[in-house]
């Protein structure tokens, strides 16, 4: 099906500010040239825009090439900004930033030593 990510072994976060007017064969290009890595493998790569309030996925399938587009009505992602890197990201941490979340939490629920509930 297409656009459907459940199958993908990688998912690789595109930190930084992407130029989100380039088509599949510029991304492909960013992928291949600037971080060395397989477009064709079995991974999704996210890039974000400058506003933060859209991004790309492309993906490939076994029949071609997929570029996803996604743009929030409102808000923005927290995408990271700190440097331009491929950063590999787990299905949770995706979640979190789709959901408007840091990739990185602060901190979480921890069990109370010696305590019942």
């Amino acid at each position: 099906m297409i656009g459907d990510l459940s199958g993908v072994k990688k998912i690789y976060l595109i930190t930084g500010r992407t130029d989100l007017r380039k088509s599949i064969e510029g991304l492909m290009g960013i992928v291949k040239d600037v971080y060395d890595l397989d477009p064709y493998a079995n991974a999704a790569f996210f890039f974000c825009g400058r506003r933060a309030d859209r991004i790309k996925i492309l993906h490939a399938e076994p029949d071609g090439m997929t570029l996803l587009y996604h743009r929030l009505d409102a808000g923005r992602y927290r995408w990271p900004r700190n440097r331009s890197e491929a950063l590999e990201l787990s299905r949770q941490q995706l979640r979190w930033l789709l959901e408007g979340l840091e990739i990185e939490q602060k901190s979480s629920i921890s069990k109370s030593k010696g305590k019942d509930f």
